[in-house]
């Protein structure tokens, strides 16, 4: 990618951090640890990579995304409201009655949301359903699905992997957010996934792994899942959860609560700061 491309990049992935920050503080809940740490997978997913279409959102051919890890809806949704799926001052409403921005994933009422999600586990299963309908009614879509790595824990992801690798679904590539926290603390205490890289290949993927923050990387990585025939791909991104608010990265009392008013204040002077030296 040129530096232009690049730098925009940085600057919308920026944007949906502040995107997070806010619409989690609106409510006063949600999940914002997570969320940051996907920043940059889903803005070059929906800036770069996604065949999707803002004014056709149901586009029969479009590329599928499930949000496997569904509790970081504020991320997916900041990157939608940026993509111009629905308005970003909407971003405010997140988990407030009446708002269509509930708190998990809902394909009924949010433009440009695939799959309802939120139980973990479920989303990669639908996902590859997708991907093997897709292949049986001969759509040239591809399907992503993003994980965190707390839900690979979940029994009900491994048979979806072994699914996948069964019916060789090449059209899906299965992304796992490898941050190393979730809501009780260090992944490898709670219960250890890993070797993770390890596994994707025993389960018979194609395995690449990336720095998940590093824009240059995915698009290499993103490139490479498109070359590869008969089996699935597992991108296994290295993350930081919490990513770009100082006091939140790596920690894992981030995972499900909001900002206070002065926790709120630092956060977004972070952000915007980081946004303003971005643009100049």
């Amino acid at each position: 990618m040129t530096a232009n491309e690049l730098k925009a990049l940085k600057q919308l992935a920026c944007k949906v951090r502040i995107g997070i920050v806010e619409s989690t503080n609106a409510a006063k809940c949600g999940h914002p640890g997570g969320s940051l740490s996907s920043a940059e997978v889903l803005t070059y997913l929906y800036a770069k990579e996604l065949n999707v279409d803002p004014a056709n959102p149901k586009m029969a051919t479009r590329d599928r995304f499930v949000l496997s890890k569904g509790h970081c809806a504020p991320a997916l949704y900041a990157v939608l409201a940026h993509r111009g799926f629905f308005p970003v001052e909407d971003l405010l409403t997140l988990r407030k009655i009446g708002s269509y921005l509930q708190g998990h994933p809902n394909m009924n009422t949010v433009p440009g949301v695939d799959m309802s999600t939120g139980s973990l586990g479920q989303g990669v299963s639908t996902a590859a359903g997708m991907a093997l309908t897709a292949k049986l009614t001969k759509n040239p879509c591809r399907v992503y699905t993003l994980l965190g790595d707390g839900e690979i824990q979940e029994g009900q992801v491994w048979e979806a992997f072994m699914f996948s690798a069964h019916y060789k679904l090449d059209n899906l590539c299965v992304i796992i957010d490898n941050n190393g926290l979730q809501i009780d603390g260090n992944i490898a205490d709670v219960m250890s996934p890993y070797p993770i890289v390890d596994k994707m290949v025993a389960f018979g993927f194609h395995t690449i792994t990336v720095d998940g923050h590093d824009f240059e990387a995915l698009e290499k990585a993103f490139a490479e899942a498109k070359t590869v025939t008969g089996k699935p791909t597992a991108i296994v991104m290295n993350t930081i959860k919490g990513k770009g608010v100082s006091f939140m990265e790596n920690q894992a009392g981030w995972h499900g609560k909001s900002t206070n008013a002065a926790e709120f204040e630092i956060a977004m002077a972070e952000l915007k700061a980081a946004l303003a030296e971005l643009e100049a």
